[in-house]
């Protein structure tokens, strides 16, 4: 429950701390004292976004906290899956700088404001009156249904089996998208691979070809150098290694006459024998190179071929002319197999949607076996609002699943007993709305175990005995849970333990807790206007003792 809530610079609130009663608090004040915006601190705290300047001093921060009483809630795993420090009393902070930025912490660590959100709707409920339009949204219907129902689990286990049957859906989709442009492609892809498989392509064959054609293309130059080099070196008479040959025998000769000789005698050896190891070399290469024009002709067309492939094909290479050989393999075997991957997919989509169906059929079991206790009690409420003679039922209609299930949920409503009932929404008066949306309301809270909710002047429309019913239907409610309720009803706000009066001064908005002798005056004012009449005293009095 929340315990103490503390706004400060927002809107027309300086500053503000309110202490809450763990049973039913009351809020009054007069219209445009600020009451509204009180609900909106609340919802900011609880993650709604920052919607306008919610900032009237900006030379510092909108600061708005609530500390909450936890215990008994189970949020340990929520805090536990967030990260975050669990406490029996957890603080909840939002900030709003001049310059528009949100920042969000609960006990002091920083959180985003989808986690703080997550967390608030766990917390409070607030039930504003242009709630009441919600009866509008099917999704509340459902919910509402679900709610009594006890549909929780099975639901969970719906929407797992609903997302895996769109998930197979689309996969299914995607495969016969896929199959169908490979198809369409299939004649230009079998041609590629055909022309690609063909031409028996190697990784690096270009590299060696424009090689082995750069020696074929000048053998005759290459032939004539070595021929040359050859007969420099290895002439009978004047081949230099003849000459060298000659050089290392004088030098040993003189060898015991001057030792170093010997020294170089053997580097000159050494040099004779790199060059008689040069010219064998030179003599193998020009027996191997030869002036060959049939293999100079079949190079040069395999690599014209390559070439004209790679420009065919757009690509730079051979290695990229291999990959998309592969690639094009790759399709043309996803083509003749696509059959079967789309028959595969198509048994996982029917088993996936028999599995929805199923589950939507035990939905649809579980809502009809509560549809007539959810509207006995709508009716037992209503009646206790003064509508005795409403007709309130539940609508099922089948329909594709979806979401939610395969159920579509119309309230039928009639305030008329001779008249047909219709959809809610359509036909329901603004105070008659206030009765049904607090009916579901307390229906709902019981059943879903908030801490704490809020009502936003639910009494709209209602007057007199039927404000009394409703004040007590919402005291019932607070003995097993904590309500705030903004009302302006007297026969309401006297039900309350703890009364709370919002009023202007100076333009700014202000709030403080009454004493009683104060709330009998603010009740009476509540009866009679400005002017409290000792009537209107008497009343309150009698107001207070009844509660």
């Amino acid at each position: 429950m929340l315990r103490r809530l503390s706004v400060e610079n927002y809107a027309l609130i300086d500053s503000l701390e309110l202490e809450l009663d763990p049973h039913l608090n009351i809020i009054t004040g007069e219209t445009g004292a600020g009451k509204s915006i009180l609900l909106g601190a609340l919802s900011l705290l609880l993650g709604a976004k920052n919607e306008g300047s919610a900032i009237k001093d900006m030379t510092r921060n909108c600061r708005v906290e609530g500390v909450f009483d936890l215990a008994g809630l189970g949020l340990e795993p929520f805090f536990e899956e967030h990260e975050l420090d669990y406490a029996a009393e957890t603080t909840l902070t939002r900030l709003i700088t001049p310059a528009g930025k949100s920042r969000a912490f609960v006990n002091d660590l920083p959180v985003q404001l989808t986690q703080l959100r997550e967390l608030g709707a766990r917390l409070v409920d607030i039930h504003s009156q242009h709630q009441n339009l919600i009866l509008s949204s099917e999704d509340f219907r459902i919910h509402a249904l679900d709610t009594l129902a006890g549909n929780c689990a099975l639901l969970a286990t719906y929407a797992e089996a609903y997302e895996q049957m769109q998930q197979r859906r689309s996969e299914l989709a995607t495969l016969r998208a896929e199959a169908e442009a490979n198809r369409r492609d299939e004649e230009w892809l079998r041609f590629q691979c055909d022309e690609l498989t063909a031409a028996k392509l190697r990784a690096g064959e270009q590299a060696e070809v424009e090689q082995e054609l750069a020696v074929l293309e000048h053998a005759d130059r290459i032939g004539e150098a070595f021929a040359e080099l050859r007969n420099d070196l290895d002439s009978d008479e004047t081949g230099i290694l003849s000459r060298l040959k000659a050089g290392e025998q004088a030098l040993t000769r003189v060898r015991s006459h001057y030792a170093p000789a010997g020294e170089y005698a053997d580097r000159l050896r050494s040099v004779l024998e790199e060059l008689k190891d040069l010219t064998r070399t030179l003599a193998a290469d020009s027996e191997r190179i030869d002036a060959d024009p049939e293999r100079l002709q079949r190079l040069t067309t395999r690599l014209d071929n390559l070439i004209s492939l790679q420009q065919k094909y757009r690509v730079k290479e051979e290695a990229e002319l291999i990959a998309l050989r592969d690639q094009s393999l790759e399709r043309l075997a996803a083509i003749n197999h696509s059959d079967e991957a789309v028959r595969a997919a198509e048994e996982a989509v029917r088993a996936a949607e028999e599995q929805t169906r199923k589950l939507a059929d035990q939905l649809h079991a579980a809502r009809e076996a509560a549809a007539p206790a959810f509207a006995s009690e709508i009716v037992a409420t209503l009646a206790r609002l003064g509508m005795v003679e409403t007709t309130f039922t539940v609508e099922l209609t089948p329909r594709e699943p979806m979401r939610r299930g395969a159920d579509g949920v119309q309230f039928l409503f009639s305030a008329n007993p001779h008249a047909r009932p219709q959809a809610i929404e359509r036909i329901a008066s603004g105070g008659e709305l206030s009765r049904v949306m607090l009916a579901l309301k307390a229906m709902l809270a019981r059943r879903m175990q908030l801490p704490t909710i809020l009502f936003d002047e639910i009494d709209t429309g209602v007057s007199g005995r039927i404000a009394d019913a409703m004040g007590e239907i919402i005291a019932e409610l607070s003995e097993s849970m904590q309500v705030v309720d903004i009302t302006h009803l007297p026969q309401v706000a006297s039900k309350g333990e703890s009364h709370f009066v919002v009023y202007k001064s100076e333009g700014r908005t202000h709030l403080r807790r009454l004493t009683a002798e104060e709330r009998t005056t603010e009740i009476a004012k509540m009866l009679s206007g400005a002017e409290i009449t000792p009537a209107a005293m008497e009343q309150a009095k009698i107001l207070l003792q009844r509660s």
